[in-house]
């Protein structure tokens, strides 16, 4: 409930902006790049937690592995573009994509599954369809250790500065009521100290530990169209004003840039060029339903890293601005992997069909219970398998196969559980029809059972449609 608010409160807010953009015609938003005054002070009192590492602050030899493994994934055909379904319709994205990260686990956006190509851990025996992807794979696994160290460290020093700021404060609101008696002194104190502890260790791993990327790639040169940028007037968009999804509460995210820039492809060094360089690749960022205070555009180089600190996924929104050249990325991520990986949906799994009992002399299957409650767990289970997992990898999941082939012996299982699935679900309906059942229990049976058995039929005519 509180989601599906928040969600109707920000399309309010989109709807009130977009009034807004078309009583300004065209006087965009302001927005600022490192070439204006005004641009350091505005990153550091609206996007502080916005944090940039230049490529020579990274080990060159990180550099080589990574921007390696990236074009041999190119060479290899390993990047695709997704079709992903917004407000009812599919649409290819611009930008063609991989994603890389722990076995076992996915991430969803924009209502599509996304598959990891496993990274080589020791506990998995994972057959790659060559050396070359094997070798991109562990080099995108040492480049996601990196920035796991690299963020930390940020978010240490930034708990740092923000507590050294609330003590300043908390000491100047002392000196300003020095007027105040012993106890109360002293209880300021208290509140002082409670400032000073460090965040819980667990809750930072938790927030920082990158179980996967989502890898990136776009020739802009290649591209027909590409989106201009509505607000602020900065240009060609690769991807779209967004949040990103599915991802840990207030956990970081990590991106390493790698712009295949050549001599053919220079920055302008023109004063009189207002706003961004086109020919450059930027990130641009917003505070979310703001339209007061000005955008940024940071340039992005070979080799550049940026770090989304904390809650600034959730407070700001960010976009891609196409450069000239054709350019890669690395985005780490924290998925959420509460209901994403493939240990909890076999777990599910099981979890159904603890309700089918088979007899010992006939075989015959049978339902254990036919409360309401138990069916409707059980259809739930059924569904998320048929259309989160099963026809989301199907559908888009076979060139996985290109890289590696670790999913198709998980898949095979669900399939298994599936049809065992499908048994539970025609035992139900032969059981309703059955007379000798409590009416009162009988009927809220059927009328949970009808309402999954209709969201069914919905979801396979859409995907059929697909």
């Amino acid at each position: 409930g509180g989601t599906m608010k928040r969600r109707a409160g920000e399309r309010e807010k989109e709807l009130k902006k977009k009034k807004l953009l078309e009583e300004l015609g065209e006087n965009r938003l302001p927005y600022l790049t490192p070439a204006d005054a005004d641009f350091h002070q505005l990153w550091k009192t609206k996007y502080s937690k916005l944090i940039f590492r230049k490529s020579d602050a990274v080990p060159e030899e990180l550099h080589q592995m990574v921007q390696e493994s990236f074009l041999a994934l190119r060479e290899h055909n390993c990047f695709f573009q997704d079709l992903v379904r917004i407000k009812g319709k599919d649409f290819l994205t611009p930008v063609s994509r991989i994603l890389v990260g722990n076995p076992g686990c996915t991430y969803k956006y924009l209502n599509t599954r996304l598959f990891t190509v496993p990274w080589p851990t020791g506990s998995h025996d994972i057959k790659y369809c060559s050396p070359q992807i094997h070798d991109a794979c562990k080099a995108l696994m040492r480049l996601n250790d990196y920035l796991h160290i690299e963020t930390v460290k940020a978010l240490q020093v930034q708990n740092l500065l923000e507590n050294k700021q609330i003590q300043d404060t908390t000491v100047t609101d002392r000196k300003q009521s020095f007027a105040t008696s012993l106890t109360e002194q002293g209880s300021v104190s208290e509140d002082q100290s409670s400032v000073c502890v460090p965040e819980d260790d667990r809750s930072l791993k938790n927030r920082t530990s990158y179980n996967l990327t989502l890898l990136n790639y776009m020739d802009p040169l290649q591209m027909l169209y590409l989106k201009q940028e509505p607000y602020f007037g900065m240009g060609n968009m690769a991807v779209s004003w967004h949040h990103d999804e599915n991802l840990v509460e207030r956990s970081a995210v990590a991106v390493y840039s790698y712009s295949c820039e050549d001599s053919s492809v220079q920055e302008s060094n023109e004063q009189e060029l207002k706003g961004r360089d086109p020919a450059v690749w930027h990130v641009g960022l917003k505070v979310a339903w703001d339209i007061e205070t000005p955008g940024l555009a940071v340039p992005l180089h070979q080799g550049d890293i940026y770090l989304m600190l904390d809650d600034l996924n959730v407070t700001h929104q960010h976009c891609v601005l196409a450069g000239l050249s054709p350019r890669f990325s690395s985005t780490h991520r924290v998925a959420d992997s509460s209901r994403g990986t493939l240990e909890y949906i076999l777990g599910q799994c099981e979890l159904a069909l603890q309700n089918l009992q088979t007899d010992s002399d006939s075989m015959a299957l049978s339902l254990k219970s036919l409360e309401a409650a138990v069916v409707k767990q059980v259809e739930e289970i059924h569904n998320e398998v048929e259309f989160e997992w099963l026809r989301q990898f199907w559908f888009q999941g076979k060139r996985y196969l290109k890289c590696t082939d670790w999913w198709l012996k998980p898949m095979a299982k669900l399939e298994e559980f599936w049809r065992k699935l499908e048994i539970m679900t025609s035992l139900v309906l032969s059981e309703v029809r059955k007379e000798q059942q409590i009416e009162e229990q009988r009927n809220e049976t059927i009328s949970c059972f009808l309402l999954l058995l209709k969201e069914r039929q919905k979801l396979r005519k859409e995907w059929t449609a697909r």
